[in-house]
């Protein structure tokens, strides 16, 4: 007869043995998901200073790094409201295109030209809910009903400064787009523009983690009948979150008009949306909605900035540049697909 006890014996330190891997490994699943992309973006940042030859780590080249990730960070901040929900907005561009030239024409008006920020904003936030309305009320896809924002948007950008460009060297609140935030005087600080940023991912944060609407954003992400059986008033959470992005289009309209004192509604925020869309799926946030951070995509939207400028830094050519960026925006969906496929499994 065989030992009962001697056969225990041996499968207990064998299940104990498994168990611990098991934590380990979820451990070790949990570090990845707090961490995200944060080691990409510092492996990068090292590189590009080791193959610049010790340029990035300048301060004057890391002041340009947050220029320039700054608007993007508020229209990725918007996106990351949107497909949060399972949606899309690809008329960010336009309607940041259409804010700066609105605020821009109203800034030329003696009378009126103080008023130039806030009318940026209403312009982003008025197209940013009409956008929500038509998929929330009629049940429009988002795809579609952006894409065509993209165009209409663009085209309204356009006849606003007459397809010119509109110039304002004495624009009201300049400061916002050139300006710096002195934190040690002589030493060191910070860009407006990424002040704003900063305080825009903050009030998302906020917005999202810290209230029942973000509840409530997740639950129409994750699975939006059920949301409606739970009695969540989905169509006023897809409005808000079309209008959120919106809003953010149009103040980084407004970021980019004080910054450059002019506007030009054919070429100003082409292809912005893209990179909104790459820092916002980088960041963790799911395409299928449901899942994200928007720290996350705070780090993304830096990947990007730091990305864009170590390029030039190493001279690479522009024509090199669209084929890297092209690849990063499929390497950021098929990072989507690979953590759902690992959420699947686990």
């Amino acid at each position: 007869m065989p030992d009962n006890g001697a056969s225990k014996a041996q499968v207990a330190p064998t299940t104990t043995n498994g168990a611990a891997a098991e934590t380990r490994r979820q451990r070790m699943r949990v570090l990845i998901s707090a961490l995200g992309m944060l080691p990409v973006l510092l492996i990068l940042c090292i590189g590009f200073h080791a193959l610049s030859e010790g340029r990035f780590f300048t301060g004057q080249n890391l002041g340009i790094v947050l220029q320039q990730a700054a608007v993007n960070t508020v229209l990725a901040a918007g996106m990351t409201f949107v497909i949060l929900t399972g949606g899309i907005d690809l008329s960010v561009g336009s309607i940041l295109a259409a804010s700066a030239m609105a605020g821009l024409t109203l800034s030329k008006l003696p009378e009126l030209g103080m008023l130039w920020l806030p009318a940026a904003l209403l312009t982003g936030l008025g197209f940013g809910v009409v956008n929500g309305a038509l998929i929330a009320l009629l049940r429009l896809p988002p795809f579609i009903v952006t894409l065509g924002s993209l165009t209409a948007v663009r085209g309204l950008a356009r006849l606003l400064g007459a397809d010119t460009t509109v110039f304002n060297p004495s624009i009201p609140y300049a400061f916002i787009g050139n300006g710096s935030l002195t934190l040690v005087p002589g030493v060191a600080s910070i860009p407006w523009l990424s002040v704003i940023a900063l305080l825009v991912i903050l009030v998302s944060w906020l917005v999202l983690r810290r209230t029942v609407l973000g509840v409530h954003i997740y639950a129409v992400g994750g699975n939006e009948s059920a949301a409606r059986l739970a009695g969540i008033k989905v169509w006023a959470v897809l409005i808000f979150v079309y209008g959120v992005s919106g809003l953010f289009a149009g103040l980084g309209g407004a970021m980019q008009a004080a910054r450059l004192y002019a506007a030009n509604g054919l070429q100003l925020g082409q292809s912005y949306e893209l990179d909104a869309i790459t820092a916002v799926i980088l960041g963790g946030t799911s395409f299928v909605g449901g899942i994200g951070s928007i720290w996350g995509t705070l780090v993304g939207a830096l990947i990007i900035a730091v990305l864009s400028n170590g390029l030039i830094l190493i001279g690479v050519s522009d024509i090199w540049q669209y084929v890297i960026k092209g690849l990063v925006i499929i390497g950021a969906v098929a990072l989507d697909r690979y953590r759902l496929q690992g959420s699947a499994r686990t």
